[in-house]
């Protein structure tokens, strides 16, 4: 992924898939519990939200336990809860975190420094709500 004027985000490792929690975080090998940069799916703990538990399948089914992925932790590291803060990435050049955006299973969360994406996830997310996908077309 390279934007305009932007320094790509690349994978810096991998690690694999231990588990995953929910749609916008999973435990890897070696950072432990993960939070996905830039995405907020809906929740599932403490009371579902609308089109969360079908994020959890999706992320579950991409992620399945004991995948290899790309990992590239962001400018901040951790969060507030201790999570590991990074991008996840399960092919050429595209983040899952975009993914998830891209067909309707989360919506962009912007919280510098680490907003290298930004840019990419707003219009992944233009494009799946225009087409009405996923949490789009359900909530």
């Amino acid at each position: 992924m390279i934007l305009a004027g932007c320094a790509p985000v690349e994978p810096e490792g991998s690690a694999r898939v231990v588990r995953v929690v929910d749609g916008d975080t999973v435990v890897l090998s070696g950072h432990g519990s993960t939070r996905l940069i830039g995405v907020d799916t809906p929740e599932v703990h403490g009371g579902a939200e609308c089109y969360g538990r079908e994020a959890s399948r999706f992320a579950r089914r991409v992620l399945r336990r004991g995948r290899r992925v790309g990992v590239t932790v962001g400018l901040e590291r951790r969060d507030r809860y201790g999570r590991t803060l990074a991008y996840v990435f399960t092919g050429r050049g595209r983040t899952f975190n975009e993914t998830l955006v891209a067909r309707g299973y989360a919506r962009p969360l912007t919280i510098r420094p680490n907003d290298e994406l930004a840019p990419e996830l707003e219009e992944a997310a233009r494009h799946a709500r225009d087409r009405r996908l996923g949490l789009w077309a359900r909530c």
